[in-house]
């Protein structure tokens, strides 16, 4: 097992939970109903991504090398992926001029995706 990459999605996961609750009660009244989409769809992702490292740090059947190169790509995607959206659904509450943090998003999925691909190449390769 992998111990970081497993506390890391503990990690990733409780945090989820707590941001998923604060969206849901906190944020409700406060923003519109666009933008509490947006917050939960990166709760959502970076939900499934806890679960993805949980997995991840528990794989025993793709060398360890493969398996630091998709949880960065995982780690660095969800970051990208669904902190970028957490402060660019709340600019209507925090009055942040940030904008130009939408270009993470997509950059952000594209680690996700580059991560999962990595790890199915890697799982076909080695169980071959």
């Amino acid at each position: 097992m992998n111990k970081t990459i497993f506390l890391t999605g503990i990690a990733f996961g409780i945090l989820a939970i707590l941001l998923g609750a604060f969206g849901a009660h906190g944020l409700e009244e406060r923003l519109s109903q666009s933008a509490q989409n947006s917050f939960e769809t990166a709760v959502r992702y970076q939900m499934y991504h806890a679960l993805f490292l949980l997995v991840l740090g528990r794989l025993e059947a793709v060398p360890g090398i493969a398996v630091r190169w998709v949880f960065y790509l995982i780690l660095s995607g969800v970051i990208a992926f669904s902190f970028s959206i957490y402060l660019l659904s709340t600019t209507e509450i925090t009055g942040l001029k940030i904008n130009y943090l939408g270009l993470l998003t997509p950059l952000g999925g594209i680690l996700l995706i580059s991560g999962w691909t990595l790890l199915g190449y890697r799982v076909y390769k080695y169980l071959s």
